[in-house]
């Protein structure tokens, strides 16, 4: 576990509103709030955009990708209900941070990305940061991590126009996955999947904005 600094004023301040934004927003899960706490959303924010690290709005990263609003993250973590022996897998590693939250919260996370460069620059900062149960590698998230299979978790930060039927394979029973499902061009809803005994429920939580869940690796 990490805490990010608080030893000045500013920080404490910062903290407090970043917190405050989040439970207006809906995320009430102390769990959750503690880790998106402990994750300093400043380290996955560089360049021009760094200032505005702690505003609840996405924002550009490399490759043409966006780090997610936190209150997004936030509630698609509580969404995903992670218990602490869990093994989780991210379709969309991105800037880290949503991978990050998640190391506080199970025992496991396997994230996947397209992109190697995004890929090499989150593994440096889970290195900096002593995330150990955090595995980060290239690959077509589309058709999931077969090898790692099966999971108790899945959570999709690119939207599909259904849910990937490898993923919903690679789902235990009794798991969840939670994704954003539509057209790339408008607003998508987020979705909760839960695998029961006879199949899969869907529940539909809010609309969102993602990019859009690209198969193949990139070229970058």
């Amino acid at each position: 576990m990490i805490d990010i600094g608080d030893d000045d004023g500013s920080d404490a301040e910062r903290k407090m509103r970043f917190l405050y934004a989040l439970r207006s927003r809906g995320v009430t899960d102390t769990r959750v709030l503690t880790a998106m706490e402990r994750i300093d959303r400043g380290l996955f924010v560089r360049g021009h955009f760094a200032s505005r690290a702690y505003e609840d709005m996405p924002l550009p990263i490399a490759c043409g990708q966006t780090i997610s609003q936190p209150s997004v993250v936030g509630l698609m973590t509580q969404a995903l209900e992670v218990q602490p022996r869990d093994t989780v897998l991210e379709i969309g590693t991105g800037s880290g941070y949503q991978a990050a939250i998640l190391s506080q919260l199970c025992r496991r996370v396997y994230t996947v990305d397209r992109h190697r460069k995004l890929v090499a620059e989150a593994q440096a900062i889970f290195r900096d940061l002593g995330l150990v149960n955090i595995t980060a590698f290239t690959a077509d998230g589309s058709h999931g991590a077969p090898e790692q299979a099966p999971f108790d978790r899945i959570i999709v930060t690119a939207a599909a126009e259904d849910p990937p039927g490898p993923l919903l394979a690679q789902l235990k029973l009794g798991g969840i996955m939670v994704l954003p499902v539509g057209q790339s061009d408008t607003v998508q809803s987020l979705i909760k999947v839960r695998r029961g005994e006879k199949g899969f429920d869907y529940e539909e939580l809010r609309p969102v904005r993602f990019v859009p869940l690209v198969e193949g690796i990139a070229q970058d």
